[in-house]
Formats: C-alpha cells, sequence, structure tokens
C-alpha cells in the first residue's frame, strides 16, 4: 500500500513527524528556521526534504501535493489587534500556512497552538477563511486536548484543529484519565515515574559529548543519542539547600523564607509551580523550554526522602534526606522523554538549542492519537 505524504510546517526538531510516521504517514517536505531544529529533524528523518530556512523563500514550484499538512504558525506571527485580513503583514506566517495549503492541496491539514488559541482573534481569522476564504471547501473540528488524556507523562494543553475536505474529522477521545471509571475503559493517566525511572540519579558529566556533525553544510554540535544528553548542572550550596526543602509535589512556598531571593520573599501569592518538585506518581507539568531553570517551573526531579529535623530546629522545616533525594532539575534526556521522544531519538546542537527543541515539540503521544484518527480519512 501507497503511504500518505505529510508536509510538516513549522516543523521543529520533528515531535509531530515523529507521531505521524508511526502510523503510517511518510514525510515529503519538512520546513523549519532555526538551524539546529531543522538539523535535529534531519537526523532522524533525512536531509533531502527539510528547507532549513525561511518558510517564505519555499517558491510554489517547489510544494509538492500532499495527502496532509501540519504545523502551527508560531503566536508571534499572528496581529494581536483584532481581526485582520490576511494580507496584512503582521500575518506573514499566518499566509504562509494558506499559501501551503493551497499549493499543496491536502486532503486533510492539522493546526496545533496554545491553549488560548482557541480563544484568540486569529483563531476567528481561522474561521472566516473557512467560512469564505482559502479552506471554505474543508470542514473542522476544534478543541483544547490534553496530551496526559493520550498516553503521554506531562500535562501539556494544546488546542487542535483538523480540517478535512474527505469528510469531517472529529478530535480524538482520550485513551486515558487521572482516576478513570472501570467502567469507562481508559487507562489511568502515565506517570513520570513510567518515563524516567531509573537512569542515572548523578549524571556523569555537566557537558555533552565533544562531537561534531554537518547538515546544510554547516558544522554542529551532535549527533548526540539517549545518556548523551543525561548531563548535570552543578548548582551553588544556597540552591541545593533551597532544593531540600521541596517535597513531591511542592514549590517555594516549602523553602524557608530565610533561604528565598528576594525577588520571591516579596511576592507571597502567585507563581505557585516556581522550584517546584515533580510526582513519581503523576504526569509532569508543561516542560518548556527553560526546564532547566528551576525558578522557571516544576523540574526538580521527583526523588525525595525526608529527613530528620536537627534537635531545636523549626519542625515545619524538614529537609529532604541529601543521601537519598535527587536535588536537581531534569535533564535534557529525561524532559525529551516526558516529552515523548523515542529514547534513542537523535540530538543537534548546543545544550540551550537541545532545551530549546525539547520544549516547543509537540509530544509524539499527542501527535500519533491525531494521526491515528486522520488515518483512515486519506487511506
Amino acid at each position: 500500500m501507497t503511504r500518505p505524504t505529510v508536509i510538516d510546517l513549522f516543523a521543529g526538531c520533528g515531535g509531530m513527524t515523529v507521531g505521524f510516521s508511526l502510523e503510517g504517514f511518510d514525510p515529503i517536505l519538512a520546513v523549519e528556521q532555526d538551524k539546529f531544529a531543522a538539523a535535529t529533524y534531519a537526523a532522524n528523518f533525512g536531509e533531502d526534504h527539510v528547507h532549513a530556512g525561511d518558510i517564505a523563500d519555499v517558491m510554489n514550484q517547489e510544494i509538492p501535493t500532499a495527502d496532509l499538512v501540519i504545523g502551527g504558525p508560531p503566536c508571534q506571527g499572528f496581529s494581536n489587534l483584532g481581526l485582520k485580513r490576511l494580507d496584512d503583514p503582521r500575518n506573514q506566517l499566518w499566509r504562509e500556512y494558506m499559501r501551503f495549503i493551497t499549493m499543496a492541496k491536502p486532503q486533510v491539514f492539522v493546526i496545533e497552538n496554545v491553549d488560548r488559541f482557541s480563544s484568540s482573534p486569529e483563531f476567528h481569522m481561522l474561521l472566516a477563511e473557512v467560512d469564505r476564504g482559502v479552506l471554505k471547501d474543508y470542514e473542522i473540528s476544534y478543541g483544547v486536548l490534553n496530551a496526559a488524556d493520550y498516553g503521554v507523562s506531562q500535562r501539556r494543553r494544546r488546542t487542535i484543529v483538523i480540517g478535512s475536505r474527505v469528510g469531517k474529522i472529529q478530535l480524538p477521545e482520550p485513551t486515558h484519565a487521572r482516576k478513570p471509571s472501570p467502567a469507562s475503559g481508559l487507562l489511568p493517566w502515565r506517570t513520570v515515574k513510567d518515563r524516567i525511572h531509573g537512569l542515572p540519579a548523578i549524571p556523569d558529566s555537566t557537558e555533552l559529548p565533544d562531537s561534531l556533525t554537518e547538515f546544510f553544510g554547516e558544522t554542529m554540535p551532535g549527533m548526540f543519542k539517549g545518556l548523551e544528553i543525561h548531563f548535570r548542572r552543578d548548582p551553588r550550596p544556597i540552591s541545593l539547600a533551597r532544593y531540600s526543602y521541596v517535597p513531591p509535589g511542592g514549590g517555594r512556598f516549602d523553602v524557608p523564607t530565610d533561604l528565598l531571593p528576594r525577588c520571591w520573599r516579596e511576592k507571597p501569592t502567585g507563581t505557585t509551580d516556581v522550584m517546584g518538585r515533580m510526582r513519581w506518581d503523576f504526569p509532569s507539568h508543561t516542560i518548556r523550554t527553560e526546564f532547566f531553570k528551576p525558578e522557571k517551573g516544576s523540574y526538580l526531579h521527583p526523588q525525595w526522602v525526608p529527613g530528620r529535623p536537627r534537635h531545636g530546629e523549626d519542625a515545619r522545616w524538614i529537609k529532604g534526606d541529601p543521601m537519598k533525594s535527587v536535588n536537581r532539575v531534569v535533564t535534557h534526556y529525561e524532559a525529551s522523554l516526558l516529552q515523548d521522544f523515542p529514547e534513542d531519538y537523535l540530538w543537534v546542537g548546543t545544550k540551550i538549542a537541545i532545551a530549546k527543541q525539547i520544549g516547543n515539540a509537540v509530544p509524539s503521544g499527542l501527535a500519533r492519537a491525531i494521526a491515528r484518527q486522520v488515518r483512515p480519512a486519506v487511506a
């Protein structure tokens, strides 16, 4: 059987393509401006069909017909000034996505974006295009999906739009739930433990291996795989002291006031997930691009064992046992697994570049659920 073809726009490092390729789709074009992300995509799916550059530089004659177009224009490409026409220059990336649909003539397209996209002026622009514009031949389904409901060990909410000119395609039904009833037939949410338990608690290195590779005629760091991106940071003693007070599910409010930086001491409410610790028995919070910074969210390793307070110490402050707790943020490798990338996925770029790729990706388990829903319509 011929495999249906897919074009991935704003492809990043390939999270969406991972899911769709597992369901039998053949990627024939990927467009990504970030050179390191494009190289990571190329390392895993081949360089021959990757355009590493501005989407506007892809000529119409270079756009192949395809069964499916996937991707989501970055939010900063949209106008925030209300309902604007597609020829507004501030909507360039949106116009480019529409151009690709016009030229590729897919049977189906899939747009993914942040959860708030579904209530944005840009979303109403999309509805206008379906009503009377370049998407008038497509019927759409849309909604906000949580990756945890589809077997990903992470709570990550994304707006998904499925457009079809071969019959309306509904969004996929959840396969997992937080507390499924016996009659539901659903599985319980997958946990952090399901993905990262058993990895070395103290990684051997603080750096990536000394390795170089070439993509698109340029030499870049990589390719790295598996434990090669399982490196640690060396926090300052005061940071380790702060981490030691945070239990699973806890955060900055568990740290003694005298250990907090001034900015947190003077902000008694809000930012509840700052310096949070994951739980083994629950999915992680959303993995963002700066997951390696504990001040950015709940990124501390879930392993924590209470210690005994010293004589005279306020019993409210129960430090974690330093011999049994893991007082560090999750590594790049652990973050990639929580984003549902394959264990042997290849990565290209600097430490910061790879973190950005991981945090910006669509979890492949969510992408695969969408692909499974779409596949019968393009068979």
